[in-house]
């Protein structure tokens, strides 16, 4: 008996797997996007070159970057924890003069980067600056052994001015949840006596714990990311080491071992968060909570409230933008808008909006596989593709250099070898490396923006649609895309700013002499001539005002 199959049986035999939706494959692009420079990173940290160079950095460099990185967090931590905790409470809890525009005032220090604030105080706290010019102009005073003035160049000037640019991010988050808190609880409170600082400690605080602790993970994991900061007010970090073990020392496999290191502090860090924002949960009620009404404050305790509220916008946004302002125009920086820094601002302006084009496709793609797929695993691997934000851009630079170095070589080679064309590196020598290093890092950014958009639609709408004849993509583009574009639009604002800010993975990432505005500025900084990249801070810093802006007027909308 002979034994035949015909096509048409091969093409109905089942497949070992089939996605239920195609959208799948994108998820499991952007998880793979995000595995790539980890796996990477772990194989060249355990190669044999590797191995003779782990001993001398466990002895020699690990110990002092591990302090400083330590002590640098815990001191970032604590500040952001205090400034941010102690102004949400008074905008949402207490009406005084100011409350209004400082409420959404205290968010536009996310327009600035911590390394364009770092070189800005160097610059007004320095011996030339205008605070101890004045100083010696009031009191006759002519150098430093006449007096004393705090040099912001150590490891405590280092928590202070990261910390004023950075507290907005638990700012927002516990304001967020303060203005959400049933009124009833907290108007109960009072009726029964309880003073302001006692409705804080035993009502307010511990019913933030997870707000407060999603919003300090992100502080800490930007403190980690930041290299430019850091190296310009003398801080060891581990961020700083595995640039100077790479570029200085030339030591590929010495700064992935490093960053292996600073991807466990990392786990570890989001362990942690995981851990407290488990420990309290608070239901909300099912109706909209009434607001809570805002005790009005009087006298000393008004003024006092205004002006917690204003120093942090007056040091974090206000000061700094003027220093920029008031060096561009007193040195007629104007003139720098010539055909370099006009490529550094096209440069940076293309590899952002490329970027940034990629991300949202990909943040749609996965936020909509995750609400039509049927699969039980697409919520881990959506997750799982969002972790690129809680890895530094030294470290993704380090584990994308590896596996795209191999096979630009690869290219390169058949080419040479099929057509007799030399085309060199064409992934890192075009830039598509850096586009890569910024859409895994802000990836995280369009899937969370893009499922809070969809999380509004109901999943009722869905299956009414689906039962009128309506197929799965005419669903996505006739009812979830109207519904969720504010939100897909706010997050694609925010990937721009971010990849224009992104200083660590450019600096290791771009092109050979291609410039952008932020190593623009950096180059300035190491060359001890901050002010003369005054203009290109300015353009980034302008850059990011109207984001920080549009996200404090949303997050008011939520108080």
């Amino acid at each position: 008996m002979s034994l035949s199959v015909s096509g048409a049986e091969i093409r109905r035999s089942p497949r070992l797997w089939r996605p239920s939706t195609r959208l799948v494959y994108v998820a499991l692009l952007g998880a793979g996007l995000v595995l790539l420079p980890v796996l990477a990173l772990g194989l060249t940290a355990l190669s044999s070159q590797a191995a003779e160079i782990w001993p001398h950095l466990a002895a020699n460099v690990l110990p002092a970057a591990l302090r400083d990185t330590a002590l640098l967090l815990l001191g970032v931590g604590l500040f952001c924890g205090v400034v941010g905790v102690g102004t949400a409470w008074l905008v949402t809890q207490f009406e005084f003069p100011g409350r209004r525009s400082l409420e959404w005032l205290l968010v536009l220090p996310l327009a600035l980067p911590t390394y364009i604030t770092a070189y800005v105080y160097v610059e007004i706290l320095g011996f030339q600056g205008p605070f101890q010019s004045a100083l010696r102009a009031l009191t006759g005073w002519h150098s430093l052994r006449d007096y004393w003035f705090p040099d912001p160049r150590n490891l405590p000037g280092a928590i202070c001015i990261m910390a004023i640019v950075l507290y907005p991010y638990v700012y927002l988050s516990v304001r967020a949840l303060f203005g959400l808190q049933a009124a009833a609880i907290v108007e109960s409170a009072r009726t029964l006596g309880a003073a302001p600082g006692r409705l804080f400690w035993r009502i307010g605080l511990p019913m933030a714990r997870p707000a407060l602790a999603a919003g300090l993970t992100l502080v800490l994991l930007e403190t980690l990311n930041d290299i430019g900061a850091s190296e310009y007010l003398g801080v060891r970090s581990l961020t700083l080491s595995i640039y100077t073990t790479w570029v200085n020392r030339n030591s590929l496999a010495g700064a992935a071992q490093i960053a292996c290191v600073m991807l466990l502090l990392v786990v570890l860090l989001m362990g942690i968060e995981a851990r407290l924002r488990g420990q309290r949960r608070f239901a909300l009620p099912v109706r909209q909570p009434r607001a809570v009404g805002r005790a009005p404050l009087r006298g000393g305790k008004a003024a006092a409230a205004t002006l917690a509220c204003a120093l942090p916008v007056l040091f974090g946004a206000l000061l700094p933008m003027g220093f920029l302002a008031s060096e561009v125009l007193r040195r007629d920086l104007w003139q720098q808008l010539d055909g370099a820094m006009l490529r550094a601002l096209f440069h940076a302006l293309a590899f952002s909006a490329l970027a940034s084009g990629i991300v949202i496709l990909l943040g749609v793609g996965i936020a909509a596989a995750r609400r039509q797929g049927r699969e039980p695993w697409l919520p881990a691997l959506s997750r799982l593709a969002s972790l690129g934000y809680a890895v530094p851009g030294t470290v993704l630079a380090l584990g994308l250099l590896v596996p795209l170095a191999a096979l630009d070589n690869i290219v390169a080679n058949g080419l040479r070898h099929w057509f007799g064309l030399n085309s060199g590196l064409l992934l890192i020598g075009s830039g598509a490396a850096l586009v890569l290093a910024y859409v895994v890092r802000f990836l995280a950014i369009a899937v969370s923006g893009v499922e809070s958009g969809l999380s509004r639609i109901s999943p009722r709408i869905d299956d009414a649609a689906r039962t009128l004849g309506a197929s799965a993509p005419e669903v996505m583009r006739r009812m979830h895309w109207p519904l969720a574009r504010p939100a897909v639009a706010a997050a694609a604002l925010l990937v721009f700013v971010d990849c224009l800010k992104e200083l660590p993975a450019t600096l290791l990432l771009r092109p050979l002499n291609v410039e952008t505005l932020a190593t623009t500025i950096y180059g300035h900084a190491s060359r001890g001539a901050f002010e003369d990249g005054a203009l290109a801070g300015l353009l980034i810093v302008l850059a990011g005002l109207y984001p920080a802006v549009r996200l404090a007027r949303a997050g008011g909308r939520l108080a």
